[in-house]
């Protein structure tokens, strides 16, 4: 590859470093820039509204001349989620295994996109030639099977992206990580990796999926009525495993949720899923079937409050009931910031009566993590052997465990790199160093609005959460001035209008004020008058209630 003296290697996050989601690497060496995985995040709690996150993208659209692809590791939500958002601005070539990418068609289906999007097939084999790059892969271990890592070739050497991975020995699908690959890649010299971090913080190895399918048959084999099962969707492993362990206990599965249905028809229509003949059924078939011969698979692992799990424990499910004596197991880990969204089902489970299995795998057994342990994250610094390290997926805490890692199996401690996202990590000459930040940040997903709700607009819902909002309506003269009708207060949230008439009354009185004292001093820009009243009223409704409900002046002439 040819290398020029000015040329340099820049790489960056635009999602997914410090964070859980919404992953999205840059790497860029002169005019040629490929961009690997374009996922989402679910919004925090202050997040009022909004329905998904995904990276701003502001930097690719202003290259968008460069950007020779997107590349995918696997179908996870927060890799390739946020594509449909993404393509619309930035219609350029998609590469993913087949299990991603018949995941991938189905959202650029539903988003009007599949036809002008070209999907090229990669596998672990193929080679790309990416403009002046060269892309290669290799497989990996995850809870979703035609998982790969990714390396880009660059004239300052080899820039490695694992991935979400993990090594399971005993994988369901009989596809072990390709360790032979990574060995080689190590060998033949990596300049940089960027490793999963999501369990850096915990010690020893990941379980094996296998494991589970064990426990799963277990309960299933006691239980003496239905089983429901939730778990993510796209996580094909466990479907696997839920389908095995009721056929070897003589159950029939029936799916709910909507995403659970997508990604079982997929999986089986491409060969992942194995589903003997008879064994799916229809939800309405649930209640005509014994008990102890019925699994309900389910979305709502994370107590999401639209999930079919959420609706049946909350008996609003229109075709599944929880019954006492069924049993439930969430078959998941809850996601940093939901885990107390998973304990209200829970408690909801057990006042419906039925028996639930909830919690970490090495205490239900009914969960292994995709994602690899401190020894199985030391194993990939060990195969690859990087000159620089960039720990990625993961919250900041998770970041710089790895980074501790990467430092005891022998990494120089000035060459690992802790990198905020939009922040850049420059190779020139074979010296790497941080090279200030791009623009980057959120894009907040409000219905059909993609960017319409930023910091203003969330910053006055969290309001009206709080302290509600009152609405003021005045009618004035256009002749003289004066007050024709009202000042009317309308209160929504804020106080029970019944019992707080003398508070409101009081109001009346200083808006009426204020804008007779504003019109006798020739005040009548209408900018003026809302900003007094809102200033003169706030001031005595915090007074009065230490409260600071957002108000609405309503100033109308006649």
């Amino acid at each position: 590859m040819s290398k020029k003296n000015n040329d340099r290697l820049l790489v960056f996050a635009l999602g997914g470093v410090g964070e859980i989601g919404k992953n999205m690497y840059v790497v860029q060496y002169a005019n040629d820039i490929v961009v690997i995985d374009s996922g989402l995040k679910f919004p925090e709690e202050d997040m009022l509204g909004i329905d998904i996150v995904i990276p701003d993208i502001s930097y690719l659209i202003d290259n968008k001349d460069k950007v020779r692809g997107i590349l995918l590791t696997h179908g996870h939500e927060d890799h390739i989620g946020g594509l449909p958002y993404v393509l619309k601005q930035l219609n350029v070539p998609v590469y993913g295994t087949k299990l991603t990418l018949g995941l991938v068609e189905a959202k650029l289906k539903e988003a009007g996109l599949l036809g002008e999007t070209k999907r090229i097939l990669i596998n672990a084999d193929t080679e790309l030639q990416l403009g002046g790059l060269k892309a290669t892969f290799f497989r990996t271990n995850h809870s979703i099977p035609d998982s790969v890592g990714i390396c880009v070739e660059t004239p300052e050497g080899r820039v490695v992206h694992t991935g979400d991975f993990k090594f399971d020995q005993t994988p369901v699908n009989e596809q072990h990580a390709d360790l032979h690959r990574m060995a080689d890649l190590g060998n033949r010299g990596v300049a940089l990796l960027l490793s999963d971090s999501t369990n850096a913080e915990r010690p020893g190895y990941t379980g094996s999926e296998r494991n589970v399918g064990t426990e799963l048959e277990e309960v299933f084999r006691k239980a003496r009525q239905r089983v429901v099962v939730a778990t993510f969707a796209s996580n094909v492993h466990r479907l696997q495993q839920v389908f095995d362990a009721a056929e070897a206990t003589g159950r029939k599965v029936t799916v709910i949720g909507r995403s659970m249905v997508n990604v079982v028809n997929i999986s089986q229509e491409l060969g992942y899923l194995r589903i003997s003949d008879g064994m799916l059924i229809e939800p309405e078939e649930v209640n005509k079937m014994a008990a102890d011969r019925v699994v309900i698979l389910s979305t709502g692992s994370q107590g999401e409050p639209m999930s079919a799990l959420t609706r049946m424990a909350r008996n609003t499910h229109r075709k599944v009931d929880i019954l006492p004596g069924d049993t439930v197991i969430i078959s998941a880990t809850p996601i940093p910031g939901n885990e107390k969204y998973v304990g209200r089902i829970v408690d909801d489970l057990f006042r419906l009566g039925a028996n639930v299995i909830y919690g970490p795998g090495s205490v239900s057994g009914v969960h292994v993590s995709g994602h690899g342990s401190q020894e199985e994250l030391k194993l990939m610094l060990n195969l690859m052997r990087p000159k620089y390290f960039m720990p990625i997926h993961g919250e900041y805490r998770m970041l710089r465990m790895h980074g501790q890692l990467a430092e005891n199996v022998g990494v120089e401690k000035e060459n690992i790199f802790i990198c905020d996202i939009g922040e850049t990590l420059e190779i020139q000459n074979g010296t790497a160093r941080k090279a200030g930040k791009v623009s980057c940040g959120n894009i907040l997903i409000d219905g059909l609005g993609v960017g319409d709700v930023g910091n203003i607009v969330l910053r006055d819902r969290k309001l009206l959460s709080q302290d509600g909002i009152l609405v003021v309506v005045v009618t004035l003269s256009k002749q003289d001035g004066k007050i024709m009708s009202g000042p009317d207060i309308i209160s929504r949230g804020f106080v029970y209008v019944r019992e707080s008439e003398g508070l409101l009354e009081e109001a009346n009185k200083i808006v009426s004020n204020t804008l007779t004292k504003l019109m006798s001093e020739n005040v009548n820009e209408w900018a003026s008058l809302k900003t007094n009243v809102k200033e003169a009223l706030g001031r005595f409704l915090y007074e009065q209630t230490r409260r600071r409900p957002m108000i609405l002046p309503i100033i109308m002439e006649v």
